[in-house]
């Protein structure tokens, strides 16, 4: 690690892959089709301020469409015990639009630009903590996730866990397989990993409020000593939320809850990780991506003041 705190920003590259379990496609498809849009904007911002960004994708989105999808299925496939979390039983009954489910020119464009780290979000949005699946699914799910990268030229080195869930086997499953860093979760209880149905709504309405007003702490880390078994945990410090018209006038605590902690940070040569999904700017894009630069003039600052340095998680 360096001797200055560093800024990393990860995002969730899913596509309706993420959503599937959660909404009909019919009431969330204006965030799923304008992810199109969002990237190459976010991509301009980052090359503005020399961002360097981690980008999990999940491994369906580096196809081109449902034929090819059905051809590169994982010799084994995840038995989740709730077939609404099993995408392999929606592939067999969808056509699959592409808009909503597929991007390899989006990732092509995310390669060309400079200071992007492609990882894995899994090679199916895989859910490493629900009931009926096993170790042994999931490490054929991310052996297939590595052949597609490796496929186009990217070797995997960092992951991310749908849902934000794992437990130390999975640690030691990515080890095994070369991956070296993972974002585990802020370090505090409200976001302890847990299966889907222990999500529990007062859960949620903390976390919203921890969004505007300092719950849980700066959530800001420094990298610990590698253990050789598992691979280096990067922890989120906060999910960037997206602007919602009806808590408008809150925008400015919004802001003003993640300049603390970076400031934080900067002073005091820690690290701050932001995160958020591609669809989260899916709507009200316009006043996504000038929260979005605000925040990252606030790191340019801090860069010429502290030295505080923009890195992915694969350059730890």
């Amino acid at each position: 690690m360096s001797f200055h705190g560093n800024f990393t920003i990860s995002l969730d590259f899913e596509l309706y892959w993420g959503m599937r379990d959660v909404q009909p496609l019919e009431s969330y498809q204006e965030h799923i089709r304008n992810v199109h849009f969002v990237i190459p904007k976010l991509l301009e911002l980052f090359a503005k301020y020399e961002i360097h960004a981690t980008w999990a994708i999940v491994g369906f989105l580096f196809l081109n469409d449902r034929e090819e999808l059905l051809k590169k299925f994982p010799s084994e496939l995840p038995q989740y015990t709730n077939k609404q979390f099993d995408p392999y039983d929606y592939i067999q009954k969808n056509n699959l639009l592409k808009e909503y489910h597929f991007a390899p020119k989006c990732i092509e464009l995310i390669k060309k630009t400079p200071y992007q780290e492609i990882g894995t979000h899994t090679f199916s949005h895989y859910y490493t903590l629900e009931e009926g699946q096993t170790y042994q699914q999931f490490k054929r799910d991310l052996e297939s996730a590595i052949s597609i990268q490796l496929s186009t030229g990217q070797k995997c080195r960092s992951i991310v866990f749908p849902r934000n869930q794992y437990d130390v086997e999975h640690l030691k499953i990515i080890k095994l397989l070369d991956i070296n860093f993972y974002r585990g979760n802020p370090i505090h209880w409200l976001y302890k990993p847990r299966q889907l149905d222990k999500e529990y709504l007062w859960f949620r309405l903390i976390r919203l409020a921890d969004a505007y007003i300092n719950i849980s702490g700066h959530n800001t880390f420094t990298v610990e000593t590698i253990n050789q078994n598992i691979s280096m945990n990067i922890p989120a410090s906060r999910f960037l939320r997206p602007y919602t018209p009806r808590l408008k006038r809150f925008e400015s605590l919004r802001f003003h809850r993640i300049e603390r902690s970076m400031v934080y940070a900067a002073k005091h040569n820690k690290n701050y990780h932001l995160w958020w999904h591609p669809h989260n700017f899916g709507k009200n894009l316009e006043e996504n991506l000038r929260f979005l630069e605000r925040i990252l003039r606030l790191f340019k600052t801090l860069n010429s003041q502290f030295g505080f340095t923009s890195k992915s998680m694969g350059e730890y």
